[in-house]
């Protein structure tokens, strides 16, 4: 059996190597971006966890966060995906959320269903031996102790318990809530990416091949079933052939391939030349992501402002008041916004709201049009003006503000009431680089699912979608943990059942 996995990130690197485990499987990975085999020799962009990589590995996305101008949306195009070049925060969604999953068609998305995921996917150095917790897989986790937090991430922590929320010494203790070290997965500066974790020790079986430089521009279709890809080298454009296609490319990608392939919203497609083959109006669609604004900060004494540290630490997870929604918002300390600042940001981590991906025209290689209409739904607009009220609560008075010389942004003359806040919201909402969604999976009698809960498409057979564009909606966490928790699950049936598959 041969299959072709496209896109090597936080789920496609998981995927392929848990079905590379099986030696009668032959699988391609393939990746647009490069490929360090030698991790000694990996570009420090990529190694160094203490801040993301923005250009040297980036895909050039753009989206439009709300009426704003556009703003870059980045993403890896590497080895590893996002995980190579991401925050490191190893943070899981709450409980409730992977339930509501099971609840919207994907009965075998509960929370009881991915625990045993999430655990075999880390090496959780400081709660390893707790029954929610993993000690021994591919991705080590840990959080910066007491002596190691930065003046500011200290200052953050002792400001909260001065608000009066609790200390939660684990954010990923599934009842857990308050103020916590970020947990992190990465050793030192060095970043835990899934190429690291999952590809090392995968790179020695000889049924693995990973192309690397290499883009797919569509699917191959023949009738009912995908039997491949058409690939963009440097050599030129060729075909790939395979018994069964994996498309992990991430939540903007995987719905540009298929949209580029005829399956999609055929008004869509018609209107930029591409022949649909298929009517699937859930291909990018329900389109989720965090919404953040930040509150920006001058620091008394610059020397607190150091590039070269870590730039997360600490996090906060609470709930909105009157909201029934758990954890649904965040405040997260940042390092560092400039040599003398650093930004505090409020983030809506549960949304009702939801954007769209689009094609420009129709090549393949053109990036999408990224819409997050965020703020759009009235209660996404209440509760992240109530997290940026609570964020402003840390620099009016106790330990965090003691740091601060001047409140840069939001202006406090121009008000900041509650409607005030709004009307900033509404401006300046930007994404939490966790775009989900687009290839929701779900019950064939949802006219916008797009995928069975196995990932398997609805239209085509021989057709697997498995990353974060599957997800019916975000979960109240970074999504980086879960994206490789979905690789988990789906690697997992490939491997073991996959006559299902194919």
């Amino acid at each position: 059996m041969r299959v072709i996995v496209v896109g090597a990130g936080s789920a496609g690197s998981v995927i392929a190597a848990r079905l590379s485990e099986d030696p009668d499987v032959e699988v391609e990975l393939i990746e647009c971006g490069p490929d360090y085999a030698n991790i000694a020799a990996t570009p420090f962009d990529l190694v160094n966890g203490h801040r993301n990589s923005m250009r040297d590995h980036d895909w050039g996305f753009e989206y439009f966060p709300t009426e704003n101008r556009p703003l870059p949306l980045p993403r890896g195009r590497v080895t590893g995906g996002s995980s190579a070049v991401n925050t490191t925060i190893a943070l899981r969604g709450v409980p409730e959320d992977f339930d509501e999953w099971a609840s919207l068609g994907c009965p075998q998305w509960g929370w009881r269903d991915v625990l045993p995921a999430f655990n075999r996917l880390e090496r959780d150095l400081d709660f390893g031996t707790a029954a929610y917790h993993g000690d021994a897989g591919p991705i080590s986790i840990r959080r910066y102790r007491d002596d190691e937090l930065l003046p500011q991430h200290a200052a953050f922590m002792a400001s909260a318990d001065r608000l009066g929320y609790p200390y939660a010494p684990d954010a990923n203790d599934p009842d857990a809530w308050g103020a916590s070290p970020h947990p992190l997965n990465k050793l030192g500066r060095v970043r835990i990416s899934t190429a690291v974790g999952y590809l090392s020790a995968a790179r020695i079986r000889q049924n693995l091949t990973i192309s690397a430089e290499t883009r797919v521009l569509r699917l191959i279709l023949d009738g009912d079933r995908a039997t491949g890809v058409v690939v963009e080298t440097s050599d030129g454009i060729s075909e790939r052939r395979a018994d069964l296609v994996v498309l992990s490319a991430g939540a903007l990608m995987s719905p540009m391939i298929l949209m580029h392939s005829g399956l999609g919203p055929r008004e869509v497609l018609e209107s930029v030349g591409i022949s649909c083959v298929r009517h699937v109006p859930g291909v990018g669609a329900n389109l989720r992501d965090h919404p953040a604004v930040t509150v920006n900060a001058r620091v008394k004494d610059p020397s607190i402002v150091d590039l070269d540290q870590p730039l997360m630490q600490t996090i906060l997870r609470y709930t909105a008041a009157g909201s029934e929604k758990r954890n649904d918002l965040q405040i997260e300390q940042i390092s560092y916004s400039g040599v003398d600042s650093f930004p505090i940001a409020a983030v809506l981590e549960y949304t009702f709201g939801a954007g769209v991906l689009t094609p420009v025209d129709a090549d393949p290689r053109t990036p999408p049009k990224i819409e997050n209409r965020f703020c759009e739904h009235p209660t996404d607009l209440e509760r992240l003006a109530l997290a940026l009220r609570d964020t402003l609560a840390f620099v009016e008075d106790g330990p965090l503000s003691d740091l601060v010389d001047e409140v840069l942004f939001p202006d406090r003359s121009r008000g900041v009431d509650l409607d005030s806040l709004k009307t900033i919201c509404r401006k300046r909402a930007a994404s939490g680089y966790h775009p989900c969604g687009t290839v929701k999976m779900g019950d064939r009698a949802d006219p916008m699912a797009v995928v069975d809960q196995r990932g398997r498409f609805l239209n085509v057979d021989g057709l697997v979608v498995a990353d974060a564009s599957i997800m019916p909606t975000v979960p109240r966490a970074n999504t980086n943990l879960t994206s490789i928790m979905i690789g988990e699950r789906v690697g997992e049936w490939l491997r073991t059942e996959r006559t299902s598959y194919v």
